[in-house]
């Protein structure tokens, strides 16, 4: 079959590819991951100020493509700031964009996951821990938090799912992922597109079923753990 046969002979192209792509969507979570408590809390505050930025960024990102948002960051702000002497390769080139793009991106998606754990968390612990003492920040950090982590975290993973699957857009800007790679192997080898794009599919696949089963076995246990 040739799909084996792309499989066994271009695997010295694809782990270095299939590293590349969990390497960034690694690095997006935990950027995306802070953004979106930063927004989180934006969002459930009560300064009208902060809930208003909050909304404007989750709904513009939500409103708009993440191709597209792509195409601004890396070409637009680049030919933007270029007067000021900014330029993307001076500071890790399409990597670093592709960061902030998805970042950006998931970071919108988290701040409404943060946003919703924190909700389910009874409203009686809020009042329970400044009844106590506790300021806001406090009692949001020691108390509110650690509760709403665990209702968070199966969504959390099925952000990183999703982040490792956009992380195709951005071989648009040339970061060497799978799906770029794939489009290089193809390139040479036109014969051979569908077996390699067969293969392409195989490594998201194994990666994003080993991932979904985390999340289905975080989830069983955040279930036990509430009751």
């Amino acid at each position: 079959m040739e799909f084996l046969d792309v499989l066994t002979s271009s695997v010295n192209t694809f782990i270095p590819a299939l590293g590349q792509t969990v390497r960034l969507a690694i690095v997006v979570l935990i950027v995306a991951t802070v953004l979106g408590v930063i927004f989180g809390l934006f969002t459930v505050s009560n300064i009208k100020v902060l809930e208003l930025i909050s909304k404007i960024y989750i709904g513009i990102i939500r409103g708009t493509p993440l191709l597209v948002q792509t195409f601004i960051i890396y070409y637009g702000l680049a030919q933007s700031l270029r007067p000021l002497g900014f330029q993307w390769k001076d500071i890790g080139g399409p990597f670093t964009a592709g960061i902030v793009a998805l970042s950006l991106n998931a970071g919108a998606y988290m701040a409404e996951i943060v946003r919703g754990g924190i909700e389910a968390v009874d409203v009686g612990q809020m009042e329970a821990a400044r009844s106590l003492g506790l300021s806001y920040g406090k009692a949001m950090q020691k108390i509110i938090l650690p509760q709403a982590f665990f209702t968070m975290l199966p969504a959390i993973i099925n952000q990183f799912i999703i982040t490792l699957k956009d992380t195709s857009l951005i071989s648009i800007i040339g970061i060497r992922e799978l799906t770029q790679n794939g489009k290089i192997l193809t390139s040479n080898a036109v014969a051979k597109s569908m077996p390699i794009w067969l293969v392409v599919a195989f490594y998201y696949l194994v990666i994003c079923t080993l991932l979904s089963q985390i999340a289905k076995i975080v989830e069983r246990k955040v279930s036990h753990r509430g009751k």
